[in-house]
């Protein structure tokens, strides 16, 4: 037999196979992975470079498309039925669509600073204009922080969801709130140890959120939460 017409994923007759064959939400799982590892892969060469800076040589490409895979999740994440459906709210891949856009506008002003210093080096270090090399330096600063508060706000916004459609996502949900509040934290540049903290428990959100979209697991969830009762 043939379908003459696919059921719309978001659809109250969309049937649940219908929605589990929705792609865009393991796209979207290995996106987020993408971005877990470009954030360790950015981390691990500034700690090589034993500076605030990474060395050009090891970690410009990375820097410049640290915000792209992020950017990209959002892209897939909107298009789930998950979303599209309302079951869930299109404020998280917003939010983390702007967390992409800013960190990355922070990588292209990294890119600059490294490449003014080599080209200070390379000549005469008093031609280098100082008011643009600080202009460049407090506007990667604050796309940076931005970057990463939109990104904690992902997880407080997140939490309520993950709550309300339990199983693992209700174990998640408590650990999404303190990381989420924690992040806010970043316009406090005393606290930088609490900093990295969190910045390694934003990682292994992403890590860990990614690997149960990419395999399906939350689809499953939101189906045996609220499609499974309705018979659909």
């Amino acid at each position: 037999m043939q379908h003459s017409e696919q059921p719309d994923a978001d659809s109250p007759t969309g049937s649940t196979a219908d929605r589990h064959a929705d792609s865009s939400a393991r796209q979207a799982g290995v996106f987020l992975v993408l971005t877990a590892l470009a954030t360790v892969l950015i981390v691990v060469t500034r700690v090589m470079a034993e500076a605030d800076q990474p060395t050009p040589a090891e970690s410009l490409a990375a820097m410049s498309e640290s915000g792209g895979p992020t950017v990209v999740a959002a892209w897939f994440l909107v298009r789930t039925w998950i979303i599209r459906g309302r079951w869930a709210t299109p404020v998280v891949p917003g939010l983390f669509g702007i967390s992409g856009v800013f960190t990355a506008v922070s990588g292209a002003c990294a890119i600059a600073l490294v490449v003014s210093t080599l080209g200070a080096s390379a000549s005469d270090a008093s031609r280098t204009p100082d008011a643009t090399t600080g202009g460049i330096a407090l506007a990667r600063w604050l796309t940076g922080k931005v970057g990463f508060s939109a990104g904690g706000l992902v997880l407080l916004v997140a939490a309520r969801c993950q709550w309300k459609v339990g199983g693992a996502l209700r174990y998640i949900a408590p650990l999404s709130v303190i990381t989420g509040l924690a992040m806010q934290l970043i316009w406090v540049d005393p606290l930088t140890i609490l900093h990295r903290v969190s910045g390694v428990a934003f990682v292994l959100w992403l890590l860990a959120i990614g690997f149960m979209l990419t395999t399906g697991r939350v689809e499953r969830l939101f189906i045996s939460r609220f499609l499974a009762p309705s018979g659909n």
